[in-house]
């Protein structure tokens, strides 16, 4: 195999330029047909572009060579229920985005998952916010499909934060059926909760200590 132009399939992939990883990863197998890395980022590159039954077919196919393969497994159990994806948008969301800052990001997982078809249609790395309720933090797509909410503790805190005039970014770490995690990075302190970590390692002590904060916080 190509090993260049392998790294080059995964370059176009990270950038979203689907149209292309397409034309890269079917070079690849007109040399390696056999290959299951190339067949499921072809499959993935499918999806990314609405073709959604092509790429069902590829992962089946890829799991006629490893039956186990946790990709082509994880893939066709997501999009079994779809009948068509809608089209991705070129977008690069580097693993900058995921990077951990002490105090300033979080790995969390969502309580209350919403629809499955919903989930089914996102992928690891896509962006998505947080709507804050009276005594709940939704997680939504962005464009408002409901996604799961924050566990009541973490919600707590950051309706708090947020209404004092924090930021925050929220990207999806991971997903599975049952298994919706979320990566959220703080990107603006309001000075009053200057001294205020948004996620300390003992969650609530901080805040407790900050005059800013309602006693029973």
């Amino acid at each position: 195999m190509d090993v260049n132009l392998a790294q080059k399939a995964v370059s176009l992939a990270l950038a979203g330029q689907w149209e292309e990883a397409i034309k890269v990863n079917k070079e690849l197998l007109k040399t390696s047909p056999d290959d299951t890395d190339t067949l499921n980022r072809l499959a993935k590159a499918y999806f990314e572009t609405g073709n959604i039954k092509k790429a069902r077919l590829i992962s089946t196919k890829v799991l006629k060579f490893n039956p186990s393969d946790p990709i082509a497994n994880k893939n066709l159990s997501r999009w079994k229920s779809l009948t068509s994806a809608k089209k991705a948008p070129p977008i690069s969301q580097g693993v900058a985005n995921f990077i951990e800052e002490a105090g300033k990001t979080k790995l969390v997982s969502l309580v209350n998952l919403g629809d499955k078809r919903v989930i089914a249609k996102l992928d690891a790395g896509d962006e998505v916010k947080l709507t804050t309720h009276a005594h709940r933090v939704c997680v939504l797509t962005l464009d408002g499909k409901y996604l799961g909410r924050l566990p009541d503790d973490l919600a707590a805190r950051l309706i708090h934060l947020t209404k004092s005039g924090n930021l925050y970014r929220v990207f999806l770490k991971s997903l599975e059926t049952r298994s919706v995690k979320v990566f959220i990075r703080e990107t603006f302190r309001a000075k009053k909760m200057a001294r205020v970590l948004s996620f300390p390692l003992e969650v609530g002590r901080d805040l407790k200590s900050s005059a800013e904060v309602p006693p029973n916080f």
